[in-house]
C-alpha cells in the first residue's frame, strides 16, 4: 500500500523534527537562542503525517510549538536556525524568533505566540479559497488549550455554516501549560466540539503518522472537493514540559512511561523497515543526511549577522 519512497519520506520528516528540536535545545543551553522555545518532542507524527496529504498550494496556519508544522511544509533547516538565532538570514530576518516563523512561499501562514489565534487566520485563508473557487484547503493546527477559546467556536461555526474548506487539527497533549485537559472540560474528547456544528469530527492516535496521514489525506480530499470543514483531534504527549524551562514534574510518569513507549520517531522507523522493506543502512543513511544537514544548518546561522539598528529601524519607518 505504501512505497518505500513515501515511508522513507515521512521518516525523513519525522527524524528531522526530532533532531532539529533536540540540537536546538542544546543552543538554547547554550545561550544563543533568546526568549522561550517551545519543543515538538512526541508530536512529530501530527506535522509529518498532515502535511503529507497537502498540495503545493494548500495554507496551513500554525502555533507557538510550530517548528515541527514549518519543517514538514518544506522549510529550509538554514534558514529556520538562523530564525531562532536571530539572525537576519532567518525567514523573518530574525524577528520572529522561536514563536513567529513564517514561509508564505510554502504556504505557511505563520507560527502564533498567542493561543488560538491561527483559527481565524486560517478560517480566513479558507474563506478566500472559496471566494476565488480553488481548489486548494486551509490546516489549522492548535492545541487542546485553544478549543476553550471563544474563537475555536466561532471559526468553526463559521467554517461550517458557510462549507469552507478547513481542516482544523487539534494537537490534544493533553495538557495546556500544566493544566491537565480534566481540569479544564468535562468532556475530554475534544473533537465532540465539532458534531454539535454539523462538522465530521474524528479522533486519531496523533503518534502514529500512517493514521495521521491517511485521515488527513480523506479530510482534505473532502474539503477540496467541498465538503468541508473537518475537524480531526490528534490526541499525543508531549515528552516534557511545556517550554524548555520547565521541568514538567506536573505530568503524569505513568502516560508520558506510555507515550514514550509508542514513540511516534521509533513508530515511523518501523515502518520504513518493516512496510517499505527498507535495510538498516538505507535507515541510517536517511539519519545521516538529516544530522549533516543540521550541522551545516547550524554553522551558516552561526556566521549568519544580525539586522543592523539603521535595518531594524528602516523597517520601522517602511511600515
Amino acid at each position: 500500500m505504501y512505497t518505500k519512497k513515501f515511508l522513507a519520506g515521512l521518516y525523513g520528516t519525522l527524524y528531522r523534527i526530532r533532531h532539529f528540536e533536540t540540537r536546538c535545545i542544546r543552543l538554547y543551553r547554550q545561550g544563543l537562542i533568546r526568549g522561550y522555545f517551545h519543543p515538538y518532542l512526541g508530536e512529530e507524527a501530527i506535522a509529518a503525517g498532515v502535511c503529507a496529504a497537502l498540495g503545493e498550494k494548500d495554507y496551513i496556519t500554525s502555533t507557538h510549538r510550530g517548528h515541527g508544522h514549518c519543517i514538514a511544509r518544506g522549510a529550509g533547516i538554514k534558514r529556520m536556525v538562523a530564525e531562532l538565532l536571530g539572525k537576519k538570514t532567518g525567514y523573518c530576518k530574525g524577528l520572529g524568533g522561536s514563536m513567529h516563523i513564517a514561509d508564505f512561499s510554502a504556504g505557511n501562514l505563520g507560527a502564533n505566540g498567542i493561543v488560538g489565534a491561527g483559527i481565524p487566520l486560517g478560517a480566513g485563508a479558507a474563506l478566500g479559497i472559496s471566494m476565488r473557487r480553488e481548489k486548494n484547503v486551509s490546516v489549522v493546527f492548535t492545541s487542546d488549550g485553544a478549543v476553550n477559546n471563544g474563537v475555536f467556536s466561532e471559526a468553526l461555526n463559521l467554517a461550517a455554516a458557510w462549507s469552507l474548506p478547513l481542516l482544523l487539527v487539534v494537537e490534544n497533549n493533553q495538557y495546556a501549560v500544566s493544566t491537565p485537559i480534566s481540569q479544564a472540560t468535562r468532556e475530554t474528547d475534544l473533537y465532540k466540539r465539532g458534531i454539535g456544528l454539523g462538522v465530521e469530527s474524528f479522533a486519531v492516535d496523533g503518534n502514529d503518522v500512517l493514521e495521521v496521514y491517511g485521515k488527513a489525506k480523506e479530510s482534505v480530499e473532502k474539503c477540496r472537493n467541498g465538503g468541508g470543514p473537518v475537524l480531526m483531534e490528534a490526541v499525543t504527549f508531549r515528552h516534557g514540559g511545556h517550554h524548555v524551562n520547565d521541568p514538567g514534574l506536573y505530568l503524569s510518569q505513568e502516560q508520558l512511561d506510555y507515550y514514550k513507549s509508542k514513540d511516534p520517531v521509533g513508530l515511523g522507523r518501523k515502518y520504513l523497515l518493516e512496510l517499505g522493506k527498507a535495510a538498516e543502512k538505507e535507515v541510517k543513511a536517511i539519519e545521516s543526511r538529516v544530522e549533516r544537514e543540521m550541522d551545516e544548518a547550524i554553522a551558516f546561522a552561526k556566521d549568519s549577522p544580525e539586522m543592523s539598528v539603521v535595518e531594524f529601524l528602516q523597517m520601522v519607518e517602511a511600515y
